[in-house]
């Protein structure tokens, strides 16, 4: 007589359709929430590429100021002269006013780069007046609403 088999040993091994099913939709369901925080996250890290050229800019125009009587409106007119493109191309630097007691500089989204998603930052700004060695700090959103709170997400470090 043959020995008798049990009927655990007559299961196959493997998934349903359906358990696969139910892992694809919670797998689906998790990228869908963390896809939008991980592309908020490399917009954050790529607001750094402004703050680097606009610190350039800010460099360039105290040593301008250095050697002559009032900042200059012109990227071209600093030795050595500032690019008009952040280090990483992903925003237009610009000085768009200046004096003999200060100057203001931003950095706008280029269009066509990724960062052109950034609807909270698109243009980051600074002014200094040097007759009290104030620099100001602020932001413009995709609407042109101006930010220049101290807890402006833009510029947080």
């Amino acid at each position: 007589m043959l020995p008798s088999r049990s009927r655990s040993s007559d299961r196959h091994c493997g998934f349903t359709l359906i358990e696969l099913l139910i892992t694809v939709v919670i797998v689906g369901i998790l990228a869908s929430i963390a896809y939008p925080s991980f592309m908020d996250s490399l917009r954050k890290s790529r607001r750094s590429d402004a703050v680097d050229g606009l610190t350039r800019v800010q460099h360039a125009q105290e040593r301008f100021r250095a050697n002559n009587a009032a900042y200059s409106l012109v990227l071209n007119a600093f030795v050595p002269p500032v690019p008009a493109t952040s280090p990483d191309g992903h925003y237009a630097i610009a000085v768009t006013a200046a004096n003999t007691v200060g100057y203001t500089a931003t950095a706008t989204v280029v269009a066509g780069s990724p960062q052109a998603a950034d609807s909270k930052c698109q243009v980051l700004k600074i002014r200094l007046n040097d007759l009290n060695g104030f620099v100001q700090r602020s932001s413009f959103d995709a609407g042109g609403v101006e930010n220049s709170s101290p807890g402006n997400p833009c510029w947080v470090k």
